[in-house]
């Protein structure tokens, strides 16, 4: 019986489907004639001005005498260069992670006694709920992470008293708490599909408060517990280029809408998951990692540039990989000349594979890097320069550390969770208002029909 109600299902969503892309196609004339942005992008792929942010700031053009230059992108946090910021961390020998994300929600950099207060507060956040790894993490494992994330995070709400609270001090603290357990909720989540799905091993080991963010991730996904500091410091500058990016990223916006309704910030954290694991927004370096592979199975000499060029010319051909015409990795919606994520973090990935023996990898990477801008340049017209994107570096880096690619998304997400809290706190201090955007309608007035007559 239940086989005759599935199939009859199947059968009728396959009919209407058909219903409802004929019904549903809207003449793409129309968004011309109209005056309005798909995408809430223009002609040139800019974002439509949505609202005033004062947590990040991108720059990939320069004006002059009214027409845009392309230069060399830039990242400011807080005002501060993306550049000096990595610079200022690494030179001291400090983790980034967390001095990096009381700048983000406080717009100043920490002094030695705040920064080890704020150290404090975090890992004295860093707790879940009794039982909670038993009775949510472990229960319905998933393969897709993120699903099991965001299930996490709606059920704490069942777990704190003030879930609906909306002042700041409440916010904050709720803020405070997922940056803190959000390692350990992708952790564990997949820790638990790779038990009882994949039949392996299950352990938890728990987060050590002396340890940085970058630390306790690789101290507790590996069985051993075990990481070398290469490792932890290539991940913590990972963390913190991931963390921000001026605002007009999917997953940001969907923060601020969420936000703009008065709803909770766990109903906000659980929207901005679900945006960022979006194959068009936060898997991209799963797909590099996948297509390099694919390079390396069809390419003889990978150190031959003009096979490697010619290999890359049928991927974008829609003759080689996955059929799409892509070459991932490159090109951004903001940067044209260079993504300053990527260039910030090419260096720590050259180190960290001569660390792990990987030296002939990083060269393939570097030469992809060079070439293939040439290679979408000579076959597509392009209004904008392309350049490697930081998605194209971080997937690489993630399977030299031994992640599971089912983590490399729920990666970027324990990292952006902090740009979201920002936004959220942003968004509540400064709008009082629900966002709520206009929609030309080009609805055709019908007289209604009589059930018997239709």
């Amino acid at each position: 019986m239940q086989d005759i109600k599935k199939e009859m299902i199947q059968n009728y969503t396959q009919k209407y489907s058909k219903i409802c892309n004929e019904n549903n196609l809207v003449d793409f004339s129309l968004y011309e004639k109209y005056g309005v942005k798909r995408g809430l992008r223009d002609i040139n792929g800019r974002g439509v001005v949505t609202g005033i942010t004062n947590i990040s700031l991108i720059k990939s053009y320069d004006e002059f005498e009214g027409k845009s230059i392309p230069c060399d992108g830039e990242l400011y946090y807080r005002g501060y260069n993306i550049f000096d910021l990595v610079d200022g961390f690494v030179g001291d020998n400090r983790y980034g992670f967390e001095e990096i994300t009381y700048l983000l929600l406080f717009s100043k950099l920490p002094d030695q006694n705040e920064l080890t207060e704020f150290q404090e507060v975090l890992a004295g956040c860093r707790k879940l709920p009794r039982n909670f790894v038993r009775d949510v993490i472990m229960k319905a494992p998933s393969k897709d992470i993120m699903n099991s994330l965001t299930k996490s995070i709606l059920t704490l709400v069942s777990y704190d008293d003030r879930v609906s609270d909306l002042s700041l001090d409440n916010i904050l603290r709720q803020c405070l708490t997922l940056i803190s357990i959000f390692p350990m909720l992708a952790v564990y989540g997949y820790h638990a599909y790779n038990h009882y799905e994949c039949g392996e091993s299950f352990y938890i080991h728990r987060p050590d408060d002396k340890l940085s963010a970058a630390e306790n991730i690789l101290r507790m996904l590996r069985p051993d517990k075990k990481y070398s500091e290469v490792e932890a410091k290539v991940l913590d500058a990972s963390l913190v280029l991931h963390m921000e990016h001026g605002g007009g990223n999917n997953s940001t916006f969907t923060t601020r809408v969420v936000t703009s309704a008065g709803t909770d910030t766990y109903s906000v954290i659980a929207a901005a998951l679900s945006s960022l694991k979006g194959p068009k927004h936060g898997g991209a370096n799963n797909k590099v990692i996948e297509m390099v592979k694919d390079i390396k199975s069809h390419v003889t000499d990978t150190t031959d540039e003009e096979e490697v060029r010619g290999y890359l010319s049928k991927i974008l051909n829609k003759e080689a990989f996955d059929n799409r015409g892509l070459i991932y990795g490159m090109g951004h919606a903001v940067y044209s000349i260079s993504d300053p994520r990527a260039e910030v973090f090419k260096g720590f990935v050259e180190k960290l594979a001569d660390a792990k023996g990987r030296r002939p990898d990083f060269e393939l990477y570097s030469m992809i890097e060079r070439i293939a801008p040439e290679v979408i340049a000579e076959r597509r017209p392009i209004y904008k320069g392309v350049s490697a994107n930081v998605d194209f570096y971080s997937g690489f880096v993630y399977s030299m550390l031994d992640i599971p690619t089912e983590l490399y998304t729920p990666m970027f997400a324990i990292a952006r969770i902090v740009g979201w809290s920002a936004h959220r706190l942003e968004e509540l201090v400064n709008v009082d208002k629900i966002i709520r955007p206009a929609y030309k309608s080009i609805v055709s007035f019908k007289d209604y029909l009589d059930i018997n007559a239709r």
